[in-house]
């Protein structure tokens, strides 16, 4: 199959696409640092260069494809819109990554009960319409011919296929720690994400490409921790003081308030029976905790 991955140099779409390559697919990765290029000739993907405002590059990757995978942005909705264009009345496999924040309460740090499915969705708050949007864009292709997709991950945790690629919460987490000497979280850290391991990130890739219906949402989770519980593991792999607990609008002015308020400082939890029952997914991986104290620092 030959497949077009956005984001190919990024933690996500990089793992995708090396996952796919050997799997002995032609993949065409984008990515916007031409730097890149040998690394992912390396993994035996051929690079594209260029960025999700060339719609035209867009169009002309996916029109060639088989298959398209967006792992670049959840947020840029021209990229995806040219994507769908280009794919309507194809029946091609779109994937689209979305974030479960959309689910995010920015608790700043506290617990919460609330737990989430694919069909018990909570209305999204100003801050996540527009990402929620893009969703059901993708969702509503299905009625224009694209065998549309979409996998909303939770907290990945894991070493990524690309150097130097990184996850988005835990490595702030750790960055923040070493500057600092100190392991904090938001609040006090009694909020839950689910989470996922970035191998079986690439195997639910791999198998909604084979097998997802068009139209279909998917939430990518094999377990949860609570955030003081990943700090206190962190502190323990790093041999840092900590975890201590900081006030939001710290954790705001060192990483921003989408990150601080919802990636690090939200509750997010959510259950998939959709990927075990529709897909056959069975993900290998589901202690979040044992991965930090073992493998994070190697």
């Amino acid at each position: 199959m030959n497949i077009f991955i956005t984001g190919a140099g990024g933690f996500i779409g990089g793992s995708i696409a090396a996952g796919l390559a050997r799997d002995g697919h032609r993949v065409r990765g984008l990515i916007r640092r031409a730097e890149q290029a040998d690394d992912l000739k390396r993994l035996n993907i051929e690079p594209v260069i260029g960025s999700l405002e060339d719609t035209d590059l867009l169009a002309a990757e996916a029109r060639a494809a088989d298959a398209v995978i967006n792992a670049a942005s959840s947020d840029h909705r021209e990229a995806v819109e040219a994507l769908i264009g280009a794919l309507e009345d194809t029946n091609k496999p779109f994937l689209h990554t979305s974030g479960s924040s959309i689910v995010g309460d920015a608790s700043g740090g506290e617990a919460s009960d609330d737990i989430f499915t694919e069909d018990d969705l909570p209305e999204p708050t100003p801050d996540k319409a527009p990402r929620v949007a893009i969703d059901r864009l993708v969702l509503d292709a299905a009625n224009r011919g694209v065998r549309s997709a979409v996998l909303c991950n939770t907290l990945i945790y894991g070493h990524g296929a690309v150097p130097n690629a990184a996850s988005v919460q835990l490595p702030r987490l750790e960055r923040q720690a070493k500057k600092s000497g100190i392991v904090r979280h938001v609040g006090r850290g009694l909020n839950i994400w689910s989470n996922v391991h970035i191998d079986d990130v690439v195997e639910i890739y791999r198998l909604a490409l084979e097998k997802s219906p068009a139209g279909t949402f998917y939430f990518v989770e094999s377990g949860e921790a609570q955030f003081r519980d990943m700090t206190t593991a962190m502190a323990r792999a790093l041999e840092l003081r900590g975890p201590e607990d900081w006030p939001l609008e710290d954790a705001i002015k060192e990483w921003g308030y989408e990150m601080a308020s919802y990636g690090l400082g939200s509750n997010s939890r959510v259950r998939s029976k959709r990927t075990r029952e529709m897909l056959g997914w069975q993900p290998k991986r589901t202690s979040v905790i044992e991965w930090i104290e073992k493998e994070m620092a190697v």
